[in-house]
């Protein structure tokens, strides 16, 4: 039998993404549905003015189809302000599936989702994000060449990413420690896949205290063994007693919860969105004195490693573009208190003079 469709309600949902849309100037989204792999994913194309959307596809097992579209809606605005702060000429995109990573995934699925990227044809370039990995990739890669972060070619972003904020974190010990440094300061990094992993270990060979958390209990016991790290709770994290927190897993986890809690001086990691809200907590942030180096400028180097591939740069241009993170950090850094205005602010300034003017 078939379903009757309630065209007031589908109207109001229609009207509810365009509202979304206007307010973050998006410029497309396309929803993905395959009853036959169970693909549920939505593609956002936020900004195309420097070039084409390039951003990472997320598998994530969202509460919701509004939470899923929340997501993507930001990360893809995001992606249009990371491209531009970096250089690159391209814009901003982001995809997620909606499913269990560890569970749901076969490569039909993937190749229905790449059928999906290439009807955009050429407007959007996906790549591996959180949950999805090069492997995953490939099947995408077998209906689109829509596709960057390939094996054998540009691979993983993650050690490319990792590096960035690194050299991001030390530009920010410089200017609130005096030296860039960080043997001997605690670092507890909040999520260990792919990037929170290469990020320990180069927290770790230079000498730095390390406290990890993550959801996934045996990668965390691993990391852990492997470099001398120490485990703390999900909810202890923000608790502890640290010079630097360095979020790495999902976003908004600098809220008013946690800024009453959390004991650092400096907040610089790999997740995206981490400011609950910009214009409260980024400003709550810098009236504590912490220094907080904006995501989206500090976890550059995955598509900095992508637009390699895509433009035909080799993986030492990619890490060298990766170590400009520092001196832009620094720039951010110096700007924010020259002008008294909150870091986030500034990195926002800084791309949208890039982006608006293309």
């Amino acid at each position: 039998m078939s379903e009757v469709l309630d065209f007031k309600k589908v109207t109001s949902i229609e009207s509810n993404v365009l509202s979304q849309m206007v307010k973050m100037d998006h410029e497309q989204v396309l929803f993905c549905n395959d009853r036959a792999t169970g693909l549920r994913a939505i593609i956002a194309v936020h900004n195309t003015n420097c070039g084409p959307a390039l951003g990472g596809t997320r598998m994530w097992n969202y509460t919701s189809e509004t939470e899923a579209l929340t997501d993507v809606l930001r990360l893809s605005r995001g992606m249009t302000y990371k491209n531009a702060i970096s250089g690159l000429n391209l814009g901003g995109g982001k995809a997620v599936i909606i499913g269990n990573s560890r569970e749901d995934k076969s490569e039909g699925l993937f190749r229905r989702f790449g059928q999906f990227v290439d009807s955009l044809n050429g407007k959007y370039i996906t790549a591996e994000d959180v949950g999805i990995s090069p492997e995953d990739m490939v099947a995408v890669n077998k209906e689109t060449k829509y596709v960057a972060g390939l094996p054998g070619k540009s691979g993983d972003p993650s050690p490319v990413t990792a590096y960035g904020v690194y050299i991001g974190m030390k530009a920010c010990a410089k200017a609130q420690f005096g030296s860039d440094s960080l043997s001997g300061k605690k670092v507890a990094v909040q999520g260990v896949g792919h990037v929170g992993e290469y990020l320990i270990k180069h927290l770790t060979d230079e000498g730095a205290k390390v406290f990890i958390s993550d959801i996934h209990e045996p990668t965390l016991n691993n990391v852990a063994q492997k470099y001398g790290a120490e485990i703390v709770g999900l909810d202890e994290i923000y608790d502890i007693d640290m010079d630097i927190y360095a979020p790495c897993a999902l976003g908004a986890t600098i809220n008013d919860d946690t800024l009453s809690r959390l004991k650092c001086s400096i907040i610089a990691g790999a997740a995206n969105n981490q400011l609950k809200d910009e214009q409260i907590h980024g400003k709550t942030v810098m009236d504590k004195g912490i220094i907080y180096a904006p995501d989206f400028m500090l976890n550059a180097g995955g598509v900095i490693n992508c637009f390699a591939e895509v433009d035909g740069h080799s993986a030492e241009w990619a890490m060298k573009k990766a170590a400009d993170i520092y001196d832009t950090t620094t720039l951010i850094i110096n700007r924010s208190k020259t002008e008294n205005i909150p870091t986030y602010a500034i990195a926002n300034k800084m791309a949208e003079e890039r982006f608006y003017k293309a």
